[in-house]
């Protein structure tokens, strides 16, 4: 069990230069300064070349910072015994094709030193959870690129870890395994997991994420609460009114959508008016929805800026 005191990840003044072409300085990250919660999910948003990759690789131990430090539960990232209680799945999976599913998971399991009555078990578990059964006997040279992305989280859910690090989880995944991927993600939270992914589709942000950290240009631009951006986003109401007066809605936009109901767009800063004056003036709401920004128009304004 992990203490309170110590964060599943913390990330301090990470900074990254390459050499490049002509021995010209890259820098891939700037000082990144930046905490996952324990039992939070949270997402690192940002457009393709922002140093999200860098910054998980840099996590794994498989680059080295220029400068900066991090800590995986609480023990410094050059340190292996840092990468125990963790699953990373990688933006490509590279996976032994000449293997069989259940071969490759039973190889990973005897790395992370489980016994034989476990690894059984568990690859079990993991390739129904990842609708891979059918398939567990078949080459992975065989699979689709999907089918190669669920074997690859198939293989970081293996030995349930407490930190889950994953760079474009859904990267290939058609509709039902984007589905599939988002609703592991929310039953590892309920298991009060932790789990840091990458992305640069903000739909997934918007669904499954607890916090989102946007990174543009290897800097750390904004780091919010999803569910405060999105509130933050409400423009107006789409507001469905039984038996309503016409003079309710003066100055509004309506449309007739049955023959007693109307709808009516309320602006945000005169939705409390508009409550205040059907109180007055009879009329039955039958549906409110929200019509806001979402987390693509954030994103956007963010590189807007940048």
């Amino acid at each position: 069990m992990k203490s309170e005191s110590i964060h599943s990840i913390e990330i301090s003044s990470l900074s990254k230069t390459y050499k490049g072409r002509k021995g010209k300085a890259v820098e891939a990250l700037s000082e990144l300064s930046l905490t996952i919660q324990n039992g939070e999910i949270c997402g690192f948003l940002g457009p393709n070349g922002a140093g999200k990759s860098t910054t998980i690789k840099i996590l794994m131990g498989l680059i080295t910072a220029t400068s900066g430090t991090a800590t995986l539960c609480g023990l410094p990232v050059t340190d292996p015994g840092a990468r125990k209680r963790v699953g990373y799945l990688p933006e490509n999976p590279s996976l032994f094709d000449y293997l069989t599913a259940r071969e490759y998971l039973a190889l990973c399991g005897r790395a992370f030193a489980m016994d034989g009555e476990s690894i059984l078990r568990e690859s079990q578990r993991v390739l129904e959870l990842l609708d891979l059964r059918e398939a567990a006997d078949r080459p992975v040279r065989g699979y689709s690129k999907g089918m190669v992305q669920r074997l690859g989280l198939a293989r970081t859910l293996l030995h349930d870890p407490d930190v889950f690090i994953l760079d474009e989880p859904m990267s290939g995944l058609d509709p039902v395994g984007r589905a599939l991927v988002k609703d592991i993600l929310k039953d590892l939270k309920s298991r009060g997991k932790t789990v840091f992914f990458s992305t640069h589709i903000t739909a997934d942000v918007e669904v499954v994420c607890d916090r989102v950290a946007v990174i543009v240009g290897g800097r750390l631009r904004s780091v919010d609460v999803v569910d405060e951006l999105l509130e933050s986003g409400i423009e107006g109401y789409d507001i469905q009114v039984k038996n309503c007066a016409p003079a309710l809605y003066a100055g509004l936009t309506s449309s007739p959508k049955a023959s007693d109901i109307t709808e009516i767009y309320v602006p945000r800063d005169r939705f409390n008016e508009f409550l205040a004056h059907l109180g007055k003036n009879g009329g039955d709401i039958h549906l409110i929805e929200p019509k806001r920004k979402d987390l693509e128009a954030f994103f956007l304004d963010i590189l807007g800026k940048g």
